[in-house]
């Protein structure tokens, strides 16, 4: 963590912003005493979309490609009596896999 004085900053913040860039952080002082941090801001989105990625390329998720169809809340639901399906997903929540 790089330590920077307002003075200091002002006059190189270019400098101090590449560093940030990087993904250090830099403390800025007035008088000697810490007044603020500059920390850089993650990209959550490419985070999230490498993320998403990694697992549809490993089979786990299947992304979709476009909007549902108009009737797709009208169509007839499977039929599951015995209640496995509800069984399943409650067997799969408790031991998580």
């Amino acid at each position: 963590m790089k330590v920077a004085a307002v003075a200091e900053l002002k006059a190189s913040l270019s400098r101090y912003l590449a560093r940030v860039k990087t993904g250090e952080e830099v403390v800025v002082t007035e008088r000697g005493k810490p007044i603020a941090k500059i920390i850089p801001i993650p990209d959550a989105e490419t985070d999230e979309e490498q993320r998403l990625r990694r697992l549809e390329a490993q089979g786990i998720i299947r992304r979709g490609t476009g909007k549902l169809p108009k009737d797709f809340w009208d169509l007839p639901r499977a039929q599951d009596p015995e209640g496995e399906l509800r069984k399943a997903l409650i067997e799969e929540r408790r031991t998580g896999r």
